[in-house]
């Protein structure tokens, strides 16, 4: 899906592509990115591949996580977007970035430029958000990008805090 690609001062965020594989395999060994995830790393580069190779979140629901990359330089930094959970029949932003570009602002910049295209493209009219009670940075983040903290929830054994932003 080419037309769903964001740019912003410092990025271009564009749809998974197999060639990701390497890159989202060794940003998901990185231990301290995926402490607060609730996720387990993918166990190879190939693993990763098929992962991406089927997501559909795009075809679907004409939405999905993004790529993030340098756009002078095609860094890649890791991914945010928007996804459609089709149990809650919400809309949530999700980010992941690499332990190096940590602290740049880039998860802040990808999530506004995301939150943007929800908002003004897509016509949302609501956004959550949620992250581990303990994750500090990624709840700074959300609050840069004005949620509002709901509640506190319990599930599979982590506690999260709930957000949401409306437009």
């Amino acid at each position: 899906m080419q037309s769903l690609i964001l740019n912003t001062p410092r990025l271009i965020l564009r749809p998974f592509c197999e060639k990701d594989a390497s890159n989202f395999y060794n940003m998901n060994l990185e231990e301290e990115v995926m402490r607060y995830t609730g996720d387990v790393p993918f166990a190879s580069v190939e693993e990763a591949r098929l992962f991406l190779k089927k997501y559909n979140q795009y075809e679907r629901f004409g939405m999905g996580r993004l790529t993030v990359e340098a756009k002078k330089t095609k860094t890649y930094y890791g991914w945010c977007g928007l996804r459609f959970d089709e149990y809650t029949r919400k809309v949530d932003l999700g980010f992941r970035i690499k332990r190096d570009a940590w602290g740049k602002g880039i998860a802040t910049e990808a999530g506004e430029a995301c939150l943007d295209w929800g908002f003004n493209v897509l016509g949302l009219k609501k956004i959550i958000a949620r992250a581990r009670v303990e994750n500090k940075a990624s709840i700074q983040v959300l609050k840069k990008l004005g949620f509002e903290f709901v509640k506190d929830f319990e599930e599979n054994d982590f506690y999260w805090r709930q957000f949401k932003l409306n437009r």
